[in-house]
């Protein structure tokens, strides 16, 4: 068997956000999420794109979105490019879609916590060796929770997670080896099969049970991030070599310039910390 890539934007929506998956995201949110216990016993998949209500806003551009049973919005991402400033982007989707719960006139008490789940193909967290890391709002000499904790930011560093076949024990681990390493395998470990969501995922990973059509855009998304990291690694060094004495903003810039030819300018706006604005203006510039 040949199984398609769950670290790519369009095979983790297909595996993990289509009609037929609610039972196969319920088994991933209790693992990651509830230590494997079944807290969540129904959710509803939604629509995972958050459109400003205000002008001015960016638009948010999600993986999965979903309402557990209790009310509470969880909201998935999986990303594989480390660009700048990707936890400010976690942080403020969390809260866009926290705060995006009430229309005009609405009270206060309406509002339903909002969980957000990042799966990342790089490490985010230097000082520490944990693969799945957990933050909430608490205060900083006596370390209690916030009493309305209602942001919960919950990420897994996948190049952490070393975990052999023999090696796993929980729910989160079989979920998280899936997740890693199916790409590379031929064959469902048996240890996993014996769970039902997680044999429902490999079948929905499997290529043979996929159209041309949706190999041909999968083949086109995973080349596509090949091709973007690869830009963005080859942009650092150039933008390196040619800056070494220069400021900060100018080897930004040497390394935008790098990228114009490769990728979008809300990438490049990311990767580099300049503003999309200067990113259009050095479009004009160099056209």
């Amino acid at each position: 068997m040949i199984f398609i890539n769950p670290k790519t934007d369009y095979a983790f929506k297909k595996i993990f956000g289509s009609s037929e998956s609610t039972d196969i995201l319920i088994s991933f949110l209790n693992a990651l999420i509830y230590e494997g216990n079944p807290t969540i016993q129904d959710l509803e998949i939604i629509n995972p794109n958050l459109p400003p209500k205000l002008e001015g806003l960016k638009d948010s551009y999600l993986d999965v979105k979903a309402q557990l049973n209790d009310g509470t919005l969880v909201i998935i991402e999986m990303q594989v490019l480390n660009v700048q400033s990707f936890g400010k982007r976690v942080l403020y989707n969390a809260a866009k879609t926290y705060a995006f719960q009430l229309e005009a006139a609405q009270g206060y008490r309406l509002l339903k916590p909002v969980i957000a789940l990042t799966i990342t193909d790089f490490e985010m967290f230097a000082n520490s060796e944990e693969f799945l890391s957990r933050f909430v709002y608490k205060e900083v000499k006596k370390n209690f929770t916030y009493p309305e904790n209602d942001l919960d930011l919950v990420f897994v560093e996948l190049p952490k997670f070393t975990k052999g076949q023999e090696e796993l024990e929980t729910l989160a681990d079989k979920w998280i080896y899936f997740m890693k390493y199916a790409k590379s395998l031929t064959s469902v470990p048996e240890t996993m099969d014996s769970i039902p969501e997680i044999h429902e995922a490999f079948n929905i990973a499997n290529q043979a049970s996929l159209s041309r059509e949706e190999l041909e855009a999968l083949d086109r998304r995973e080349q596509f991030i090949y091709d973007q990291q690869g830009a963005i690694i080859k942009a650092l060094q150039e933008g390196r070599e040619a800056g070494r004495e220069e400021g900060q903003r100018e080897k930004a810039i040497a390394i935008a310039r790098q990228l114009l030819s490769r990728l979008d300018d809300e990438t490049i706006s990311q990767t580099t910390g300049l503003s999309l604005e200067d990113i259009r203006n050095l479009r004009e510039s160099d056209s």
